[in-house]
């Protein structure tokens, strides 16, 4: 394989990486950008839709996608809005309690999952038509393979994202979204339930993040620690791309994907994450709002 072959499977690769990390960070940039709320648990929401997909598959086999991403989507809302209703919407304006109870409820997941599924890993085995690649045969580009699950994963973020952007800027409750974000009191004052928008946004946070889950499990085995792996990243994901902004996270998704792949090629993974959180340190000294700055009252008033 030339290096040219071997430079765009990497970037390949980061793609992907990064298409599962924009999922993750979605909703994290949601409720930590609107609601101010350290969800310490948003990587168990992703662990819970990768459990669920993994159920679809050993239930109906030939409909684990059709049934499973849907099914991690809507269970992983579903979870979101119960932990919400129950427990972070005591917790407004209170960050440190927020983060500890929101870690207590991680540390429930996880023993949960090694209850109910066991301390090793489940495998999720993908349908026939995700599991073939395209390969280039001939020419500079010799042995350069596309994955189609990892093409999948990437064209599905694409699809979220899109969604995500017409419901912020299309529809009547995206307006709400952006006016609470802009001025909670003021919104509140004209009529916006905040409540209800809080509720919206941390269940969809949270859904978004179990179709992260979902997809996660058709390339690696889902274990009760695997939220683990990902939220950070999510978080700095978030934090580099500006709090509250979609473009912002989005574009930092695609950076830190691209960039842990090609560090991984030359340095161990541990040492990888490490040279990515100092890259993000750095940055945010000339950057402190992020890629992408929001104006937000509520962020100002944080």
């Amino acid at each position: 394989m030339s290096s040219l072959a071997l430079a765009l499977g990497q970037l390949f690769d980061g793609l992907s990486v990064a298409s599962i990390l924009l999922l993750a960070a979605l909703g994290l940039s949601l409720s930590f950008g609107l609601m101010r709320v350290i969800n310490m648990a948003h990587g168990e929401l992703l662990m819970v839709g990768g459990y669920l997909v993994y159920v679809a598959h050993q239930v109906m086999p030939a409909a684990s996608i059709g049934l499973g991403l849907p099914l991690a989507f809507a269970g992983s809302a579903l979870l979101g809005a119960v932990l919400e209703r129950l427990l972070i919407r005591r917790l407004y304006g209170r960050p440190l309690d927020t983060l500890l109870a929101t870690w207590g409820v991680s540390l429930l997941l996880q023993q949960a999952a090694r209850s109910w599924f066991g301390p090793t890993g489940v495998e999720v085995t993908s349908p026939e038509w995700l599991s073939g690649s395209f390969a280039v045969e001939t020419g500079p580009l010799a042995g350069l393979a596309f994955a189609h699950v990892r093409l999948f994963i990437i064209g599905l973020a694409g699809v979220v994202l899109c969604a995500m952007v017409l419901l912020f800027n299309r529809t009547r409750i995206g307006l709400h979204i952006r006016a609470v974000n802009q001025h909670r009191a003021m919104s509140s004052a004209l009529g916006v339930n905040t409540r209800r928008v809080d509720l919206l946004v941390f269940a969809l946070g949270s859904g978004i993040a179990g179709l992260a889950g979902g997809v996660l499990a058709l390339i690696a085995p889902v274990t009760p620690t695997v939220g683990q792996s990902y939220v950070v990243d999510a978080f700095l994901v978030v934090i580099l791309g500006g709090m509250g902004t979609i473009r912002g996270t989005a574009i930092a998704a695609i950076l830190i994907g691209v960039l842990s792949a090609v560090a991984e090629t030359f340095t161990s993974i541990s040492f990888a994450k490490v040279l990515l959180l100092l890259f993000v340190v750095a940055f945010l000294q000339f950057r402190p709002k992020g890629l992408v700055a929001t104006r937000s009252r509520a962020l100002e008033e944080a």
